[in-house]
């Protein structure tokens, strides 16, 4: 990835240096990292709103609005899944680190891969 605006899902204050959140939809925080020419220039963090039940296009929705292009997660649901997609926003999986910064760095390098189908998680689970 050279440029674009990655979001990961966070814990407590996020940041370059914080740690993931295992599924997106219950984070604290999403840090939003802006990388033009494969390098990191800007680091900001964005607060999740209120994830209801049924209301996982809530996040979906608050990403697009901050014009995120990447997500990566390390678990996520079919139908926000598809709702990023409508968005046009690239949904990468990593299920192994719980530092951000190892992670975004992998994404810049090319190292991750777009989430599939049969990497998402059950229905009716909470996320």
């Amino acid at each position: 990835m050279k440029n674009g605006r990655i979001a990961v899902p966070s814990l407590e204050n996020g940041g370059l240096e914080g740690m993931r959140a295992g599924h997106f939809g219950h984070c604290d925080v999403f840090t939003l990292i802006d990388v033009e020419n494969g390098e990191i220039k800007q680091v900001s963090t964005i607060q999740n709103e209120e994830h209801v039940q049924g209301g996982c296009m809530v996040p979906v929705q608050l990403l697009a609005k901050h014009n995120v292009n990447v997500l990566v997660v390390g678990g996520i649901g079919l139908r926000p899944l598809m709702g990023f997609n409508q968005f046009n926003i690239d949904v990468y999986y990593e299920a192994e680190r719980g530092e951000i910064k190892p992670v975004v760095e992998d994404l810049i390098a090319g190292k991750l891969q777009i989430i599939q189908k049969d990497q998402v998680c059950g229905g009716g689970q909470a996320h």
